[in-house]
C-alpha cells in the first residue's frame, strides 16, 4: 500500500502533455546524454581506480539530478539535495572546506527552497515542469550585490580556515550562489552559472589529483556535469519560448 502511494506521488512528476497528447517524458538526446555520462562516469572511476564509493555515487545522483533540472522537474532539486550532501563529506576528506561550506551551508538549503519554490509554481499545473520566470533588471542588480556579499564573506571564512587553493574555491563560492539563487528564481541563467561551477571545479579537483590520482573521476564527473548543464541552458530556453507562445495565444 505504501509503495503504491508513493508511485502515485512521484508518478505525476513523471508525466508529460502538451495539447491533451501524452507524449514520452525523456527524449532520444536525454536518455543519450544520460546514459553517455553514466559511461564516463563508470569508466573514470574504473580506469583510475577509484576507491570512493561515496564519490561515485555521488556522481551518479549528481548528473541525474541535472537530467530533471534541465526539465524543469522539482524531482531533480530533491537528487540535488542528496548530492550536496554526499559531494560536502567528500570536500571535508579532501580538506576543501570551502567547497564543504558552500554545499552544505547554501547548496543544500538552497536546493530545499528550490523545491519549495518549483512545487509552487508548476506550469499550466504539470507537476513534472516549473513555470519560467523572467527576471526583471532590479533583480539582477539585486542578485549580483548579493553575490559579491557572499563571495567576499565566504572568503575571508576560508582563508581563517586555511582552505586549500583558495581563490579557485571562492570562485567557486560565486558561481555556485549564482546558479542556486538563480535556479531558485526559476531562471534559464541558472545553467549557465552552473557550467562556469563546472569549469572552476575541474581546475580545483585537477589540483587535487597532483596528490591522489583517484580524483580524476571526480574531474571527469564535473566535465559530464558542464555537457548537461549547456544542455539544461537550451532545454530552458526553449521551455521559456514555448510557456510564452501559449500564454500569448491564452
Amino acid at each position: 500500500m505504501c509503495m503504491r502511494m508513493l508511485f502515485l506521488t512521484f508518478g505525476g512528476y513523471l508525466q508529460v502533455s502538451y495539447e491533451g497528447k501524452k507524449k514520452k517524458y525523456f527524449t532520444g538526446t536525454e536518455i543519450l546524454l544520460w546514459i553517455g555520462s553514466v559511461i564516463l562516469i563508470f569508466a573514470s572511476f574504473l580506469i583510475f581506480g577509484g576507491s570512493s564509493y561515496i564519490s561515485l555515487i555521488a556522481s551518479l545522483i549528481g548528473v541525474t539530478a541535472l537530467i530533471f533540472i534541465a526539465k524543469g522537474n522539482p524531482l531533480g532539486q530533491l537528487l540535488t539535495v542528496i548530492f550536496s550532501l554526499l559531494y560536502g563529506i567528500i570536500s571535508f576528506s579532501c580538506s576543501y572546506y570551502g567547497e564543504m561550506l558552500t554545499y552544505l551551508g547554501m547548496t543544500m538549503p538552497m536546493a530545499v527552497f528550490s523545491l519549495i519554490s518549483w512545487l509552487k509554481n508548476p506550469y499550466d499545473g504539470n507537476k513534472s515542469e516549473v513555470k519560467v520566470q523572467r527576471l526583471k533588471p532590479k533583480e539582477y542588480i539585486v542578485t549580483a550585490v548579493l553575490a559579491i556579499t557572499v563571495t567576499t564573506g565566504f572568503y575571508f571564512v576560508l582563508k581563517y580556515f586555511n582552505t586549500a587553493n583558495l581563490i579557485p574555491s571562492t570562485l567557486s563560492v560565486t558561481t555556485s550562489f549564482m546558479a542556486v539563487f538563480l535556479t531558485f528564481k526559476r531562471s534559464p541563467f541558472y545553467a549557465v552559472w552552473y557550467a562556469a561551477n563546472d569549469v572552476v571545479l575541474v581546475v580545483l579537483w585537477a589540483l587535487a589529483v597532483k596528490e591522489d590520482i583517484s580524483y580524476m573521476s571526480v574531474v571527469v564527473c564535473f566535465v559530464a556535469f558542464f555537457a548537461n548543464d549547456i544542455y539544461g541552458y537550451a532545454n530552458w530556453k526553449k521551455m521559456a519560448k514555448r510557456q510564452a507562445a501559449i500564454q500569448a495565444v491564452v
